[in-house]
């Protein structure tokens, strides 16, 4: 775990307690429970430490003090649930369409003994209409799940105004959000930076999209049409 345990120091993460053992479990657990169910590509033990632990953790600083967090689309619980294993004085929401990844997350969040995460089971259309997330987060954050015009359209109205929304992309991240800047400003929000991770082998980009008004009502529409008729 020497990888793991220099990237979280890359990323200002002192590795304090059992923070590395709950990792390890972390990996045991997915590399068991991914033989049964496909919850990721990604196996190799080196991809694991980088494409998924080191890679959720990098925008930690982006993250306000005692911020209450909602990770979309979560899967295998990336960005979110290394996000809560790391920073403790925040409260983590991880939602997912799929039970069955659900019941992975719940598994490994009392394995590990992690109190600052729930899960929700949910698509994203439903839970932006739902009183109780609706605007009720100060960072929402997203890995991978869509297009940036259709993932904001699933997460700018979880965010409260004056929140930001964190879309981890990948080398496309400018042209995507030049392409998206008519559908986040309907939405409620605006580009604030793009901001470039590296470490190693891995390489990603944070568009940071700060809430500067309340989201319209209408959005997000019913679930299956933000895909469908992404807003242009």
């Amino acid at each position: 775990m020497e990888a793991l345990k220099k990237g979280l120091k890359d990323f200002s993460i002192e590795p304090a307690g059992n923070l590395l053992q709950q990792f390890c479990t972390y990996e045991k657990m997915l590399a068991d429970w991914n033989s049964r169910m496909n919850l990721t590509a990604i196996t190799s033990h080196n991809e694991v430490i980088s494409k998924h632990f080191v890679d959720s953790v990098a925008c930690q600083g982006l993250i306000p003090t005692k911020a209450r967090v909602a990770d979309v689309g979560t899967g295998a619980g990336f960005p979110g649930l290394p996000l809560a294993m790391v920073r403790p004085d925040i409260a983590v929401t991880l939602m997912d369409a799929l039970a069955k990844r659900i019941s992975f997350l719940d598994a490994v969040i009392k394995e590990l003994k992690i109190e600052n995460v729930d899960t929700v089971h949910v698509r994203a259309e439903d839970a932006g209409q739902d009183k109780a997330h609706r605007e009720q987060y100060d960072v929402v954050c997203a890995r991978a799940v869509a297009n940036l015009s259709v993932l904001s359209e699933y997460c700018l109205p979880l965010v409260k105004p004056g929140g930001v929304f964190l879309a981890l992309k990948g080398r496309e991240a400018a042209e995507e959000a030049k392409n998206a800047e008519k559908a986040i400003k309907i939405l409620g929000g605006a580009v604030l930076e793009i901001r470039e991770v590296f470490w190693e082998n891995l390489e990603h980009r944070v568009v940071i999209i700060q809430k500067k008004q309340h989201t319209p009502a209408l959005y997000p529409r019913k679930a299956g049409k933000p895909q469908k008729s992404p807003l242009s």
